[in-house]
């Protein structure tokens, strides 16, 4: 898929027929968050998720899944999607923790109002998010999130970052490829 040049999904195949997805980047969050919590039980999650991303009733809960995943990664596979480094670093941002600077972001450097859009596709969404610049206050952060402090940096640097690393600390521990990897066992665990 090449965000320059195809069409973008408005729908997927499921045991051949075409299921309109919701492709609102909203529901990519709530399904990022959904499959974090912890207080949902994981029979829920699947019948929630499948809810979240189709009006229709689907027998195939195995298949939905799959494609629920993929248009989530943005039609790129789990090796993919993690990228060349194969990110299994911190955290960078939360969706939650971080909506504030997401939303500000957006409206500064996009004039996108993330409250007024009607529909922003989740596809669009992230190729935004991934392009935000350094001016952002939300790029700055992920940027001390994201700083290896190094034994060669002058002491008053490594003393700087790591209290920017603190301050700006995500709740939760676990990286985006354990993230990804959670989300694909609550559902193989079902099937």
């Amino acid at each position: 898929m090449n965000l320059l040049i195809d069409a973008l999904p408005k729908s997927v195949v499921i045991d051949g027929l075409a299921y309109l997805i919701n492709t609102d980047f909203r529901i990519g969050i709530l399904f990022e968050q959904l499959m974090q919590d912890s207080k949902v039980d994981e029979t829920q999650k699947l019948d929630l998720a499948i809810s979240l991303y189709f009006k229709n009733n689907i027998k195939n809960k195995e298949e939905a899944v799959k494609q629920i995943l993929w248009f989530y990664r943005c039609g790129k596979d789990m090796q993919q999607s993690k990228g060349a480094k194969g990110n299994n670093l911190e955290p960078i941002y939360d969706y939650e923790y971080d909506s504030d600077y997401i939303y500000s972001a957006f409206m500064e450097q996009y004039n996108i109002d993330l409250q007024e859009i009607d529909n922003l596709h989740w596809w669009k969404f992230k190729a935004l998010f991934k392009g935000l610049n350094k001016d952002t206050k939300i790029v700055e952060i992920m940027g001390y999130r994201s700083m290896a402090i190094d034994s060669k940096m002058p002491k008053t640097q490594k003393e700087y970052y790591r209290k920017m690393k603190r301050m700006y600390k995500l709740p939760s521990n676990k990286t985006e490829a354990e993230k990804e990897q959670q989300m694909a066992d609550v559902f193989a665990s079902m099937f």
